[in-house]
């Protein structure tokens, strides 16, 4: 593909808009470029679960000629290619969320993310590949099989929105979908070098009552840019009559952000308990180095957590999603992976008993986080303690979340919004990550903050050589 058509696959939302307000770009010529893309480089990393291209043209078109005959009514997202997470259903599309067993599942209904993007003008042209039941910070699955890091191909991309962090790193799509129960959105973006935002619990409506009540849930979004991912959340985030835990009002988070100059920031490498590699501790000192050099008082601090958090997540996360998932794959084995068959044994079993020790438990993780959050406005951490999960992953996909991505505690604790964003390379080709931690329901100040590292750090210019090796 010649290099101009792969920098409009890298153009950013923001970019785009303006370009096609201006009748320098068409929505048209954007798509084909991705098209191209995709049919390109796809093959080898296996990120696409579903194409929709014929529609997308459609879309496009009409969003062509909006711009051309009535610039002014242009909605938020008109004429963006946008991939659609395999959890979040579209009309007439199969979403089986990685799983054979709902291989014959069609959508009948949109689920209020996918209607918010069809609304605000997206062009839904590709819906991307998760593991199972999107229950892998891995993505693999019986059906579709391994999806591949693009910086080194024998490498984990994450999950479970992991198609989606491919698709962006490398141009496959400008926007994306995702969701994050354990970091779903965030350790795709660590491991792809791109934006991850985990809403503060109740931004972005689920689709059912059952996923609503369950608090380490959250629908989320994905981009390449810091402005880019505030633009997606503007369109997704607000109540919705399907999801009575959706925040009132809905908020707009600037896309232009002032300076962190005098914010107070504090650092934790390990967040009491993670042994976190030395390439990720050097980057995420690094990165605080640049906040200072920005104007921010930035402070390490110690958080008196522990190793009890994975009990208390893992309990958490069984009681409420897991004793439901047994029901589900009960005689078939066979047909789901060693995952699948290993998260529902470790994770079905728990008590109510054992549930509410864990809530309690909640409540000291709480406490022990207010008190950084009385003399600081944000926390930065490492995204993953290790980025060396092999692309194929693992049976045992819940023990490799707990000792390697840093992000479940912040589902625990879920009021609080967290964003990924990159902060270099290990040694072995894929990019590392910080979550700047926002106090509840501060979405704004998270924002600040990444867009202050993504000024230091210039990941924008970034652009994986597919398949390399380490």
């Amino acid at each position: 593909m010649a290099s101009k058509n792969i920098e409009l696959c890298y153009l950013s939302a923001t970019d785009a808009l303006s370009r096609f307000r201006d009748k320098s770009l068409s929505p048209v010529e954007m798509l084909e470029a991705q098209i191209a893309r995709i049919e390109d480089i796809n093959p080898a990393l296996n990120a696409i679960r579903a194409t929709r291209f014929e529609q997308a043209r459609k879309d496009a078109r009409h969003a062509e000629n909006v711009y051309a005959s009535a610039p002014g009514a242009a909605r938020a997202l008109e004429g963006l290619p946008t991939a659609l997470k395999n959890e979040h259903n579209l009309i007439g599309e199969v979403t089986d969320v990685g799983s054979r067993l709902l291989a014959h599942h069609v959508d009948t209904e949109n689920a209020p993310i996918t209607q918010r993007l069809l609304d605000a003008g997206a062009l839904i042209h590709v819906r991307t590949h998760v593991p199972e039941f999107c229950v892998a910070p891995f993505t693999r699955s019986l059906a579709y099989g391994v999806t591949h890091n693009p910086w080194n191909a024998a490498m984990s991309c994450g999950g479970s929105s992991g198609g989606s962090g491919v698709a962006l790193a490398t141009g496959m799509t400008t926007l994306a979908s995702a969701s994050d129960i354990g970091g779903s959105a965030r350790i795709p973006a660590a491991y792809n070098g791109v934006v991850g935002l985990k809403p503060s619990y109740g931004r972005i409506p689920e689709s059912t009552y059952e996923f609503a009540m369950n608090t380490y849930n959250h629908n989320a979004v994905m981009a390449r840019s810091v402005a880019d991912c505030a633009l997606l959340f503007n369109v997704a985030n607000g109540p919705h009559p399907a999801d009575p835990s959706t925040v009132k009002p809905k908020i707009r988070v600037a896309l232009a952000q002032p300076s962190v100059q005098g914010m107070r920031i504090a650092v934790s490498l390990d967040l009491g308990f993670f042994e976190v590699d030395e390439d990720i501790r050097r980057n995420t000192l690094l990165a605080a180095q640049h906040l200072r050099d920005q104007g921010a008082i930035v402070e390490e601090v110690a958080i008196d957590w522990d190793a009890s958090i994975r009990q208390t997540f893992t309990v958490g996360l069984g009681f409420l999603m897991v004793r439901d998932m047994r029901e589900l794959v009960a005689g078939s084995h066979d047909c789901v992976s060693d995952f699948i068959v290993d998260t529902v044994d470790t994770l079905a079993d728990f008590t109510p008993e054992e549930y509410m020790a864990a809530q309690e438990a909640s409540g000291g993780m709480h406490r022990a986080l207010q008190s950084v959050f009385e003399r600081f406005d944000v926390l930065i951490c490492p995204t993953m303690a290790s980025n060396d999960m092999p692309a194929e992953g693992s049976a045992k996909a819940h023990d490799y979340l707990l000792s390697h991505a840093m992000t479940y505690p912040f589902n625990v604790l879920s009021r609080h919004p967290v964003l990924s964003v990159p902060t270099g390379f290990s040694n072995n080709g894929v990019p590392t990550a910080v979550q700047i931690v926002a106090q509840t329901y501060c979405e704004p100040e998270a924002f600040r903050v990444g867009a202050a590292l993504e000024k230091a750090v210039g990941w924008l210019t970034w652009r994986p050589v597919i398949g390399r090796p380490s």
